[in-house]
């Protein structure tokens, strides 16, 4: 009988919500205890860190406090409800900021900073997910977190710009991108993101979730069966 109890990196597809993979990877190796490291948006696609078996999900709250690392690519001029392609994008300002506007207002956004966490999260105010409350059009007061934070600029050419973003855990990555646009008075969504890093996990390292539909798949061989590795 197969081992599949362990550690095992996923390229998340595009499309697909975290959950699917978890639900995904219950039916292959018949394991119910599956815990992550961190989800990520279903418009999102790269490293998800999974756990699976009761030995390794107790080592949730280690991995789940690494930082993680982020190829994002923002549209300026344009806002959306969710900060990124889950919801119609609507046009903000024709505003074109210049190199130097960016590189400043990226400057804004670097080390300990504090975050106020989107309406449209997984994040629970008295028990309730803030995304239910947003999708019946309420709007309610959300304290400031603290994050840390190292963005570096990859490409700029108006209305594209790409960056490289490393942060904390508890960050929201669209949130960055909205309150750069705002900064920036042209406004921006997040129009892809791509975690390229979680921890000491790369995704050069990660099985594509496409792959474990893949009849007689060799899972196992992906399977990390260290407790300690870190």
């Amino acid at each position: 009988m197969m081992n599949y109890e362990g550690i095992l990196l996923v390229n998340k597809t595009k499309g697909k919500t975290s959950f699917s993979l978890i639900r995904q990877l219950r039916r292959l190796t018949a394991i119910k205890k599956i815990g992550h490291c961190g989800t990520l948006d279903p418009f999102a696609r790269g490293v998800m860190v999974l756990l699976l078996g009761k030995q390794f999900t107790r080592l949730a709250p280690i991995f789940s406090s690494h930082t993680k690392e982020y190829h994002a690519r923002l549209e300026l001029g344009y806002v959306t409800k969710t900060f990124d392609t889950e919801s119609p994008k609507v046009f903000y300002s024709s505003l074109e900021p210049s190199f130097q506007q960016v590189e400043k207002a990226i400057s804004q956004f670097q080390g300990t900073i504090t975050q106020i966490p989107p309406m449209y999260s997984a994040k629970k105010i008295q028990g309730v997910p803030l995304y239910r409350l947003a999708r019946k059009g309420l709007e309610i007061p959300r304290d400031p977190i603290q994050i840390t934070v190292e963005i570096q600029l990859i490409t700029y050419q108006y209305p594209f710009l790409e960056l490289q973003i490393t942060c904390s855990k508890g960050t929201y990555v669209r949130s960055l991108a909205n309150d750069l646009g705002q900064y920036l008075h042209c406004g921006a969504y997040l129009q892809e993101l791509i975690r390229t890093r979680s921890g000491p996990f790369l995704l050069e390292e990660c099985i594509d979730q496409e792959e474990l539909l893949v009849p007689h798949c060799a899972l196992q061989d992906h399977i990390l069966h260290d407790a300690y590795y870190s």
